[in-house]
């Protein structure tokens, strides 16, 4: 496995949406200081030669302080970036396909919402899960919840490790209590505050009380 159960703790998924009082870097370079042990690159309408530019530099910024970088769906920036890793949805490229290109030591994400669909990604190669969402997101109003007990049962169905997402926040993160999961992924819940680094503190802390390690 090319990933530590550690490094999933506070994952944090970037969105542009509260860019415009920091940059997206500076944002990044906020939660890094904050404490999150992954970074996740999401840029869903930016141009390809922009998003390669801006994952080089996020690259670097979180390898300085030893986190790896994630790229969202786009597997030819992740390789052409050195970033990491990616991690793709149930729709994007599928997982096997994606390591065959890549190699054993590339890092590969998978979203799931079912057992099944949990097994055919360790199966196909997935390091780790994105399991949810466990609360309504408002960064994707369209997902599907998941209840706890579903969340449990695909953790429990695979041995690579999982993160729960989707509407996570300090007020509700404690309702994941004694559930399986090994960290939580975030968006909002960290880039929408307006102390980007305090708020990432507060959820390492929080999250360190929930997850059983």
């Amino acid at each position: 496995m090319s990933i530590l159960k550690e490094q999933l703790l506070l994952y944090a998924v970037t969105d542009r949406t509260w860019v415009g009082r920091q940059t997206l870097l500076e944002q990044i370079e906020d939660a890094l200081k904050g404490g999150v042990t992954l970074v996740q690159l999401r840029e869903k309408d930016l141009e390809e030669a922009a998003f390669l530019r801006e994952a080089i530099q996020a690259k670097e910024l979180c390898h300085r302080y030893h986190v790896p970088l994630i790229i969202n769906d786009n597997v030819e920036v992740a390789l052409k970036s050195g970033a990491d890793g990616v991690h793709v949805g149930i729709e994007d490229a599928p997982v096997a396909e994606i390591r065959k290109q890549a190699g054993k030591d590339f890092i590969i994400g998978a979203t799931a919402k079912t057992i099944q669909q949990a097994q055919l990604a360790e199966a196909s190669g997935a390091d780790y899960l994105g399991v949810g969402a466990v609360f309504p997101s408002p960064t994707k109003k369209s997902a599907i919840r998941i209840t706890n007990e579903q969340l449990n049962e695909i953790c429990a169905s695979v041995s690579i490790p999982a993160v729960a997402i989707g509407g996570i926040t300090r007020d509700n993160l404690a309702q994941l209590k004694g559930s399986r999961i090994d960290g939580i992924a975030v968006v909002s819940a960290i880039f929408a505050a307006e102390d980007v680094k305090t708020a990432a503190e507060q959820l390492k802390q929080e999250v360190l009380s929930v997850v059983s390690r």
